[in-house]
């Protein structure tokens, strides 16, 4: 008996006319994203790249150096000390910000009558301008009439020059970061209210306390949102270039010179584009590497409820 072949309903032959014209319309549709990402994304890497081994000063086709513009590099003083108040910067605001976007957020997490209103308003300031941020943190720190100030001598303290001197202009650039820390503050009001609540529930008929609730519950079902937050503020901190060009444009005495603001001044004030992109590949190297460290230790300290429960 001859076998007739049966056709599936609904299935359409590999090379049909209609395959190829749905695949021509996705091709279609992906395209503006895709000569989004080669323009203004790969392509500038990859030209920055080149850069960083050439002599450019946008005035002149580049000239092939090499290795000398890293090299330049390692014996440039300014370099060190732009990387170290940018490493300060970083390691003292990492853990200042982490902690207080998390008080906050725990303090954003209870049910009160108004809560949405104060959750708005801590929120709110992480989506104002950074530069208009900045020139009102100028003006809050002015040493004549600036708001602090003029607390301090309320209360009987002599004025101090926030960004005057090396003592405090640091210190006084890390404070502002507090601003905006509603962006990861509402990340972690998220993650609060995505732990359940008969977790809580069966904590306090058991008799624990908040510290215990806090250290044994929130904290490792949070680790996931942590860990998030942190590798994003490490990407972001290393950037930070507004608030010591806008404030301080890197004084008094480079002691607020960041990293960005350094590389800024070489590619676009001094014109030396090739230095630039050499420093910023330095830059992209060091985050990337903390970045891969950050992930490596993650096992250790993040605390994935599904893995541990296929376990």
């Amino acid at each position: 008996m001859a076998t007739q072949a049966v056709s599936r309903p609904g299935r359409r032959r590999f090379g049909s006319k209609a395959v190829r014209r749905e695949a021509l319309e996705c091709y279609l549709f992906i395209l503006p994203a895709v000569l989004g990402l080669v323009l203004f994304s790969l392509g500038p890497i990859v030209a920055s790249g080149y850069l960083s081994l050439t002599d450019y000063s946008l005035l002149t086709p580049p000239n092939w150096v090499g290795l000398a513009n890293y090299q330049a590099i390692l014996s440039d003083p300014f370099f060190w000390q732009s990387l170290k108040v940018t490493a300060t910067y970083v390691a003292v605001g990492l853990p200042l910000y982490t902690v207080a976007s998390l008080l906050v957020a725990l303090l954003m997490n209870q049910r009160v009558r108004g809560i949405g209103l104060f959750r708005t308003i801590f929120y709110l300031p992480s989506v104002i301008s950074g530069v208009a941020v900045a020139l009102l943190w100028r003006w809050l720190f002015n040493p004549d009439y600036g708001l602090l100030n003029i607390i301090l001598s309320f209360f009987g303290f002599p004025a101090i020059d926030w960004l005057g001197t090396t003592a405090t202009a640091l210190p006084s650039l890390i404070g502002m970061g507090l601003w905006g820390i509603g962006a990861d503050m509402l990340v972690y009001l998220a993650g609060l209210q995505g732990i359940p609540t008969d977790l809580y529930e069966a904590a306090e008929i058991d008799g624990g306390s908040w510290w215990s609730t806090f250290w044994r519950i929130t904290l490792p079902l949070l680790t996931p949102v942590l860990f998030f937050n942190v590798v994003l503020r490490i990407i972001y901190l290393f950037q930070w270039f507004v608030e010591p060009a806008v404030v301080t444009n890197g004084g008094p005495d480079n002691s607020t010179l960041s990293y960005v603001l350094y590389l800024y001044r070489n590619a676009f004030s001094y014109l030396q584009m090739g230095y630039g992109a050499a420093l910023a590949w330095i830059l992209f190297a060091i985050v990337l590497v903390l970045t891969l460290l950050t992930f490596r230790s993650s096992p250790a300290w993040v605390y994935y409820e599904a893995s541990r429960t296929r376990r």
